[in-house]
């Protein structure tokens, strides 16, 4: 079996019943296998194909290379990455290492070729200025290399040039660019294996997004669902770069991390159905892993001064939006009720912590018009 093919063993997808889904493999784990294959070309004039690396949880995948050349003083190899069944923006990728030898004890240097992104900010778990290739990465590429030279002879200083095509383009669509990695993607991954679903990757970015606004001196953050209630929370509070957090239907990832790693003041922006979530204490708001709950939206309409008509028709509306426009006909504020509730929800997450306090939220329709607002107003 190899890893650009076919992927490791297959776990259970989302859902009881639901088909089993492929799991893939890490940047980090392509960039591994390709070094693997580059190092011993350099050494020993031959390619090996597949390739086979180690991973952290034991694992011994096989890789085929995509792509191999050979030089008077270096060699490169390429793998691509398969996700597996994961919606990865790097699926399909071309993860390329190119190899060269450096002085006598110098070990393993790293370089960012074309496509992988350079360090600018502080707060990530890497110096500025270095390539972005995460510390497991390192290791496992380190690790690798050590074990090329012991069985071929070589002394293990070499430079390690990671590249990846189009991953200038690719990384647009990733937080880098908020993160001060600039330049390309990061070469990452903890145990080699990308999980179908998992979510890790984004809450990952959600922390690492904290951590550089933390370090870069942010004392007021936006946590958004979505790019359009990014966009109206950004305007309205004079927000950009650091301060704004792409939290998806993270919010509980987010509210956990920002506990441990409190900012002065936090809104929280998003639809008014994925905060109607949070409002019930909800923390994931994905459509698939959590419900609207109508009843509620009609409790919350009748502490606000709607009639018994009015709730029966939110508690029968088809979505969370007919009841907000129900509602809205009426001139009862149900936006504002959900924004208070999901504001409650919030700071019972952050109880304890000093941000507690510093809490607004901003509820938004679908066409970016603000609908509900609790909290802290600019």
């Amino acid at each position: 079996m190899t890893g650009s093919e076919t992927g490791p063993e297959t776990g259970p997808g989302p859902g009881a019943g639901a088909a089993k889904l492929r799991y893939g493999w890490t940047t980090g784990a392509c960039a591994t296998a390709a070094t693997t294959a580059a190092y011993q070309a350099l050494l020993t004039g031959e390619f090996p194909d597949p390739v086979t690396v180690h991973l952290p949880g034991g694992q011994t995948p096989a890789f085929a290379l995509a792509v191999e050349r050979r030089g008077a003083e270096d060699a490169m190899a390429g793998v691509v990455k398969d996700a597996g069944d994961d919606p990865d923006v790097t699926h399909g990728a071309l993860i390329r290492a190119t190899v060269r030898h450096a002085a006598p004890g110098s070990g393993v240097t790293f370089r960012a070729g074309p496509g992988v992104g350079t360090v600018t900010l502080p707060g990530l778990p890497l110096a500025v200025g270095e390539p972005a290739v995460n510390p497991v990465p390192r290791t496992l590429i380190r690790e690798a290399v050590a074990r090329v030279a012991g069985r071929y002879g070589g002394t293990g200083d070499v430079v390690v040039e990671l590249s990846v095509d189009d991953g200038a383009e690719i990384a647009r669509q990733t937080w880098n660019p908020r993160l001060g990695i600039l330049g390309g993607l990061s070469i990452l991954g903890t145990t080699g294996i990308v999980i179908p679903y998992s979510c890790s990757a984004w809450i990952d970015s959600i922390r690492r997004g904290i951590d550089v606004a933390v370090a870069t001196g942010e004392t007021h953050v936006l946590g958004a669902t979505g790019t359009t209630s990014e966009r109206v929370g950004a305007q309205l509070y004079g927000l950009s770069g650091t301060a704004l957090l792409d939290m998806g239907d993270f919010a509980g990832a987010l509210l956990k991390y920002l506990r441990r790693h409190p900012i002065p003041r936090l809104t929280v922006a998003g639809g008014f159905a994925k905060l109607s979530k949070l409002a019930d204490g909800r923390l994931d708001l994905h459509s698939g892993r959590s419900r609207i709950n109508l009843a509620g939206l009609a409790e919350r309409a009748l502490r606000v001064g709607a009639s018994a008509d009015l709730a029966d028709r939110i508690r029968a509306a088809n979505t969370a939006l007919h009841a907000l426009e129900l509602a809205r006909a009426e001139g009862v504020p149900l936006g504002d009720a959900v924004a208070e509730d999901a504001r409650d929800a919030a700071r019972d997450i952050l109880r304890g912590s000093p941000i507690e306090i510093g809490v607004d939220v901003v509820a938004i329709d679908r066409g970016g018009t603000i609908v509900g607002r609790a909290g802290v107003v600019p």
